[in-house]
């Protein structure tokens, strides 16, 4: 029987300052009933000035210190899902794990967007379940005001700051732990939802910025689309191939990109609402740490007891998507 993982600490951490939808009225022509309606949005968190996607990582893991205790110099690797980078190199995997203090740890960066949890996760419980980590620290952080123009309204209204971390490491008890997982990845999609400006294709210049290309781009209605039918369908592949239906799962985290996604994924997915945490509503979409914010908040909440079977899915730029299967083991 392989070696299985689980989740055994979890942390995160939103900045203070909110930018409500009420906020955006007064910056570009939009309401708040027009993105309440179409997205489920009412308020974003945003990062303060100099405040970068390691800094919001390093403060999630303090947070999940407070509630565990850990000691980060017995992490052996640091796996950091983002797309919004301090910067190219060093990764920021190496600025966390000097913030925190995990010297023993190694560790890199993943860019999967909106899926990067999911695929971080994925690789960590490989590392654990073939013996040759015992804690892995899965950091999904993205600072996407940074690269949102608050001037387009179709994207502005979308998106806010946040990191959360979750520890992985074995378990010795086969019930519960992660139990499948699957991952997907469509180049095609790279016409629909990209950042054009900074690589090695168009490097940063006064051409690249005069033409905004160091925003985020996104074809709305072909991405709403796809979202909808890739992660129903491989979260129902997931449950299907480990003989469950949607009556099976205590807690469904999806991706929070937008209200009506989750609210047509749940309807394929045949769950009810109790079955279902949405919190887009206060974070707005926060890009690969969406799921993992959901974790911290389900567990907060009271809605993940062990034993409780938790599906996760995701849907990004790439395109990207995604899904974990897992029985919940940990304790309040």
């Amino acid at each position: 029987m392989r070696r299985k993982a689980t989740i055994t600490a979890i942390g995160k951490y939103v900045p203070e300052k909110i930018l409500s939808n009420f906020d955006l009225e007064k910056m570009v022509d939009t309401s708040d009933e027009w993105i309440r309606t179409r997205t489920g949005i009412s308020e974003r968190h945003i990062a303060a000035e100099g405040e970068a996607s390691s800094d919001m990582a390093s403060f999630a893991f303090q947070d999940l210190q407070r509630r565990f205790d850990i000691d980060p110099q017995e992490i052996d690797v640091i796996i950091v899902a983002t797309i919004t980078p301090d910067m190219f190199f060093p990764s920021t995997a190496a600025l966390i794990q000097y913030n925190i203090g995990a010297t023993n740890a190694w560790g890199f960066d993943i860019s999967a967007a909106c899926s990067g949890f999911v695929y971080a996760m994925i690789i960590a419980a490989q590392l654990v379940e073939n013996g040759l980590y015992k804690k892995v620290l899965v950091a999904a952080t993205d600072t996407m005001s940074t690269i949102t123009d608050y001037t387009n309204r179709d994207t502005c209204v979308l998106f806010g700051d946040a990191a959360s971390v979750v520890l992985v490491e074995p378990t010795e008890n086969a019930e519960f732990g992660i139990i499948d997982y699957l991952a997907k990845m469509d180049g095609s999609g790279k016409d629909f939802l990209y950042m054009a400006g900074g690589g090695s294709r168009h490097p940063a210049s006064h051409e690249t910025i005069d033409k905004k290309m160091h925003y985020i781009y996104q074809e709305g209605k072909t991405v709403f689309k796809l979202a909808v039918s890739k992660m129903a369908d491989v979260s129902i592949e997931l449950l299907q191939r480990n003989s469950f239906t949607g009556a099976d799962v205590g807690l469904f985290i999806p991706h929070q990109a937008n209200k009506r996604i989750i609210d047509a994924c749940v309807n394929r997915l045949k769950l009810k609402d109790g079955q279902v945490l949405i919190n887009i509503d206060k974070y707005a979409n926060t890009t690969a740490a969406t799921i993992p914010l959901g974790i911290v908040d389900g567990y907060d909440q009271g809605r993940l007891k062990p034993g409780d079977l938790l599906l996760m899915s995701a849907f990004g730029g790439g395109f990207t998507w995604g899904s974990m299967l897992m029985r919940w083991s940990l304790l309040q």
